[in-house]
């Protein structure tokens, strides 16, 4: 057998390199990872506009505006009046609704025009945010750039984001017979709700996008089980409180008992119980529900507070510090309740106590993400 002569520069304990090295992902990433950073983006300019979409439906709601287009043609109606018989027509149809015969028999047509353009607005960008998900899909999908196992869930968002339009729809027609001057609150706790499980569809696919699967799975072995499932059970209080929140505007409830702690200076309403049959109480009693919406409030905060001295005893930095922040807005955002309620729910102040419960519902969910899937970090404790 003959050995092949070294050269005279090469070092004694040099080795071939091998024609190809596997990427650092592993045999997982090598082919076919899609356009996850695409992906994440256009999933980004979604979240951003579903973020505006509730908070327009939450001005849309202020303003007294969600009757205002008694019609729902989802093609047809993005072309707003555009001339002053059509504006005309818009407005007797208007005035056959029971809010205008009931609340609004004085209001002129440029009051009309006021709140059309809210609910209309609403509704257009309800159509943008459509348009944005299939058009990306489309796109992602021709060009062959989704990553694997990922077409089922962008198609679950496009399936929701049509579901939102129906249930939006289901909604305003609640206030437009029998004699209502206002949209059924369950009604509207659940267009919010599923707004709200949209966001955090959105929110959980960008952090799952943000890391390569091999990185994911290496993370999973050293996940906190026991935080994760405290981080679960906030996450789930969260949204009870956002659906109790939702009914409490339903019924402008946040303006019915402006001080704090107590109500009407007692600890439990009087009138709690005064509708019937008994179960209205619970969805259409300001006192009943408010009182509801407040003691969630406290538990949620107590919740929390635990959860987060759980979690800032994580060995991971970046996890200790995802549950600060979540303790961090969920202590803004009890202040800002307990300011809404003074203020007897006054526009900006109720508007910025909405934005604050999606400030606080991302955070809860990235805290509870990187309790699942701890972000690496050197020995030193530094990620």
């Amino acid at each position: 057998m003959t050995q092949k002569k070294r050269s005279i520069f090469e070092e004694v304990g040099e080795t071939a390199k091998p024609a190809s090295t596997p990427p650092k992902g592993g045999l997982i990433d090598i082919k076919g990872s899609g356009a996850r950073r695409g992906v994440q983006i256009w999933l980004a300019v979604l979240f951003v506009m579903v973020v505006a979409m509730i908070m327009v439906g939450g001005l849309t709601r202020l303003t007294d505006s969600g009757l205002s287009i008694t019609e729902w043609r989802p093609v047809t109606g993005a072309v707003p009046p555009m001339s002053a018989d059509a504006w005309a027509d818009e407005f007797g149809k208007y005035q056959q609704s029971p809010e205008f015969q009931i609340q609004n028999k004085d209001m002129t047509l440029a009051e009309f025009q006021f709140i059309y353009w809210w609910e209309w607005g609403h509704r257009q960008l309800g159509r943008a945010v459509g348009l944005v998900w299939a058009v990306g899909f489309a796109g992602f999908l021709a060009a062959r750039k989704i990553p694997p196992g990922w077409t089922g869930r962008l198609l679950l968002l496009g399936g929701l984001g049509g579901l939102q339009g129906a249930i939006g729809w289901w909604m305003v027609s609640s206030g437009l017979s029998d004699g209502r001057t206002d949209v059924a609150s369950y009604r509207l706790a659940v267009h919010l709700g599923l707004a709200f499980a949209i966001l955090g569809t959105i929110a959980w696919f960008m952090f799952l996008l943000g890391r390569k699967d091999a990185a994911l799975m290496t993370a999973r072995r050293s996940r906190d089980a026991k935080l994760f499932s405290m981080s679960t059970g906030v996450m789930h209080l969260a949204f009870i409180q956002i659906l109790l929140g939702a009914l409490v505007a339903g019924i402008d409830a946040g303006r019915s008992f402006t001080d704090w702690p107590l109500m009407a200076g007692q600890v439990f309403p009087g009138s709690a119980f005064d509708i019937d049959p008994f179960w209205r109480n619970f969805f259409e009693n300001p006192a009943l529900v408010q009182f509801i919406h407040r003691v969630t409030g406290y538990l949620l905060f107590a919740f929390g507070v635990v959860t987060w001295l759980r979690g800032r005893r994580s060995a991971n930095r970046a996890t200790a510090r995802a549950f600060d922040w979540m303790a961090v807005m969920l202590f803004g955002q009890i202040v800002l309740g307990i300011g809404t309620v003074l203020y007897a729910a006054q526009l900006h102040i109720a508007l910025t106590h909405q934005l604050g419960a999606v400030a606080l519902w991302t955070l809860i969910l990235r805290a509870r993400f990187l309790s699942q899937y701890p972000i690496q970090q050197s020995v030193r404790g530094r990620p």
